[in-house]
């Protein structure tokens, strides 16, 4: 590939970047185009010219991925893992567009596909010198989501375990990723039936969070529910309460956009509070929820 070539296609690539920061994606999707347009035009067989267009494939199926053009993604990230061909110098980018294929898939409601994919993902990144390690822990918790809605217990914790040891390894225990995975693994003990799992594991994501994020954040507000949901199993009623109200009045400080998680939270406290005999205590809070929701509230 010429240099002139090279750099239009770099310039092209740079602009897709600047659109996507600014949130203009359908824009942004134009310039990907014309990047994979233009490197399409000056294929050839050396690697220079196939690394270009596999990358601005690989950059248009992003797009398309988060457009919620699932098909269009799984063509371009197709294409271009053809391109590339199982080469050792690209074993990176490869498990990436398997990534990205495994994302589209499972945007498709294909669940099985998305599980193969994400597995070849995880062996590009093994094979890649050297691993990439948060990488393979961010495909093995998509893996775990996949395996516990199926019902496969075990081996979503097999799954869920591998990404906790590579993001506690790297991280440490107080970091957003750390906090994720744990708080996976809370639900996951809880739906087994391993309440006192859940608890720490619920304790160790809302401890990170706190510390991180504040008490008015999302995350925040939703580790205090899972919590709280956790300690009713291990008999802490009085301490489930506390943190109900925590979550509670976390997402009441959300606004509109949590709404939905509003509800949610609302309604297990409301049960909570009926199941403790406080049921005009229980009718004043989802009466105050109503007010913010409206006419979607399930309480």
């Amino acid at each position: 590939m010429d240099s002139p070539t090279a750099t239009l296609i770099g310039i092209l690539q740079d602009r897709v970047e600047s659109l996507r920061a600014a949130g203009n994606l359908s824009e942004a999707l134009h310039a990907a185009s014309a990047a994979v347009e233009k490197s399409q035009q000056t294929l050839a067989p050396n690697l220079d010219s196939i690394d270009a267009f596999a990358s601005a494939l690989e950059l248009r199926g992003d797009l398309h991925r988060e457009l919620g053009n699932f098909d269009l993604a799984r063509e371009d990230y197709w294409q271009a893992i053809d391109q590339l061909q199982d080469r050792p110098d690209r074993f990176d980018q490869i498990g990436r567009l398997h990534a990205g294929l495994g994302a589209a898939y499972d945007g498709l409601g294909q669940e099985e596909r998305a599980v193969s994919n994400w597995q070849k993902a995880i062996g590009f990144f093994e094979k890649n010198e050297p691993p990439l390690l948060l990488d393979i822990a961010a495909m093995a918790n998509n893996l775990g989501f996949i395996a516990k809605a199926a019902g496969d217990l075990d081996t979503a914790e097999s799954h869920f375990l591998r990404a906790l040891e590579i993001v506690h390894s790297h991280y440490g225990q107080e970091h957003e990723q750390t906090a994720t995975v744990s708080s996976n693994l809370g639900a996951l003990y809880q739906a087994a039936g391993y309440h006192e799992q859940s608890r720490e594991m619920h304790m160790i994501a809302l401890e990170a969070r706190r510390k991180l994020l504040g008490e008015e954040h999302p995350d925040t507000a939703q580790s205090h529910n899972n919590l709280a949901l956790a300690l009713l199993t291990t008999g802490d009623r009085a301490w489930a309460r506390r943190h109900f109200e925590k979550a509670l009045t976390g997402f009441e400080s959300l606004g509109a956009e949590y709404s939905s998680d509003l509800d949610a939270v609302a309604s297990n406290y409301c049960d909570f509070l009926r199941d403790e005999g406080e049921g005009t205590l229980a009718e004043v809070i989802a009466g105050r929820v109503r007010e913010v929701i409206g006419a979607n509230a399930t309480l």
